[in-house]
């Protein structure tokens, strides 16, 4: 689906490598030479997030000294990001599903429609399904966000996948560290495939990277 213009819904647990996903399809679609713009939906107050996603004008709101371009304007051409699109408060909500329909936003504070070509990929952890049933999350919105669902599964439901992921991350703090690594004996290896990972691959870096350091002493000790 890379090479279309779909909006893509990437489903899975906190750690599977949504993000790693979503920017893997950006490298490979038309837009490759223009921005990757990533937002963070549960990181930001939400107070701030329509600002920060669409803008605001000079004077929209206190503190508001000049007019700012939000993250769709800067994504214009590429690809924007939406990650745990399941935590957007309903008014944005609203305006999501606009630009969806319209491809065009509106400034905090403005009255101008402003068209942006943007590709829409869009991330969470959570069941939308569930959430739609709730009140919690728009059905429209869903249906206009999930063309295209990519699932992730766990890491536990992959384990052959472990070793693979194991010898890439070893090279890569390897570098950084100065000394490289080939691979790790295949006890320790066995341990770490059975393991359930909850926090999935991210858990997994985490873990070879707290490693690493301990195997350059054992090496320097002799």
């Amino acid at each position: 689906m890379a090479p279309s213009d779909s909006t893509i819904l990437i489903l899975g647990e906190t750690g599977t490598g949504k993000e790693l996903i979503a920017r893997a399809i950006h490298k490979r679609s038309k837009r490759a030479d223009r921005a990757f713009i990533g937002v963070n939906c549960a990181a930001i107050p939400p107070s701030l997030i329509a600002s920060e996603l669409f803008g605001h004008e000079k004077g929209a709101f206190t503190g508001a000294t000049h007019r700012r371009l939000g993250r769709f304007e800067s994504a214009n051409g590429g690809t924007i990001f939406l990650d745990e699109i399941g935590d957007l408060p309903a008014e944005i909500q609203i305006a999501l599903l606009r630009v969806l329909q319209e491809r065009e936003i509106e400034r905090v504070g403005g009255n101008t429609a402003i068209p942006v070509d943007v590709r829409i990929l869009a991330a969470t952890h959570r069941d939308l399904n569930t959430l739609v049933a709730e009140g919690r999350f728009r059905e429209d919105l869903l249906y206009r966000l999930n063309v295209v669902p990519i699932d992730v599964p766990p890491l536990r439901d992959r384990v052959d996948d472990i070793p693979l992921l194991v010898e890439y991350f070893i090279d890569r703090f390897g570098k950084r560290g100065g000394k490289k690594l080939k691979t790790i004996d295949k006890k320790s290896l066995k341990a770490l495939q059975s393991y359930a990972w909850p926090g999935n691959v991210r858990e997994l870096q985490n873990v070879i990277e707290r490693g690493y350091p301990q195997r350059r002493r054992d090496a320097r000790d002799g």
